[in-house]
C-alpha cells in the first residue's frame, strides 16, 4: 500500500477549530513535524482540507 509523507509547514495560530483539529488527527503536532500516513480516500479528505497548511510527498513501496 502507498503511503504519504505529511509535513506541517505553517502555523496553527489564528486558524480556525476545524482546521487544528484536523492537523492534531493526522499526528501533526508541532511546525516542521512530519508523519508517514497510509494513501486513503479518508487521509487525502483530511489533507484537503488543510492542503494550505502542510506539503504532501508520496512514497513509494
Amino acid at each position: 500500500m502507498a503511503k504519504v509523507k505529511v509535513t506541517l509547514t505553517r502555523s496553527l495560530i489564528g486558524r480556525p477549530e476545524t482546521q487544528r483539529r484536523t492537523v492534531r488527527s493526522l499526528g501533526l503536532r508541532k511546525t516542521n513535524s512530519v508523519v508517514e500516513l497510509p494513501d486513503n480516500e479518508a487521509i487525502r479528505g483530511q489533507l484537503h482540507k488543510v492542503q494550505h497548511l502542510i506539503k504532501v510527498e508520496e512514497i513509494a513501496d
